[in-house]
């Protein structure tokens, strides 16, 4: 990849992206437009691991994990809020916590601090997602009190 096409950051990165996304009903949730973000950084990144042997066996495993993330995040938004959502969000879950185990694993292909800030970012969006679990769950909770 053109190394001018990596975002500087994450509000740069944003500005990059096509209006259809951010008009997406999903867009307004930060823990969706990170997910989004870390899979742009890992797909750069996996640009470069396909130039090692062993860089090209992570390829795979990370790209469908981090690629996971934000899909999960979409499916169980568009089956509406309560249970379905808040299982999808704990898909996403599990899926950010492998793609975190990748980056550690693939750390001798990268630079500490690339690997460090995937890591922090998966961090991130995994207390974001958890918190979001929760909420649901203390709506699901409250809407079955209000029936009783």
């Amino acid at each position: 990849m053109d190394k001018s096409n990596v975002p500087g950051s994450f509000q740069e990165w944003v500005q990059t992206l096509p209006q259809v996304i951010k008009d997406s009903p999903v867009w307004p949730s930060v823990m969706y437009q990170k997910s989004l973000f870390l899979h742009e950084l890992c797909w750069i990144d996996c640009e470069n691991w396909m130039h090692d042997a062993l860089g090209k066996a992570i390829v795979e495993q990370i790209t469908r994990s981090c690629g996971s993330i934000s899909a999960n995040i979409e499916e169980g938004f568009g089956r509406g809020f309560g249970k379905e959502y808040a299982r999808f969000l704990t898909i996403a879950v599990a899926s950010a916590r492998e793609t975190q185990g990748w980056y550690f694993r693939v750390r001798h292909l990268t630079k500490a601090e690339v690997t460090e800030h995937r890591m922090r970012l998966c961090d991130e969006i995994i207390a974001m997602l958890v918190a979001a679990i929760k909420d649901q769950r203390r709506r699901l909770k409250a809407a079955s009190k209000d029936r009783e």
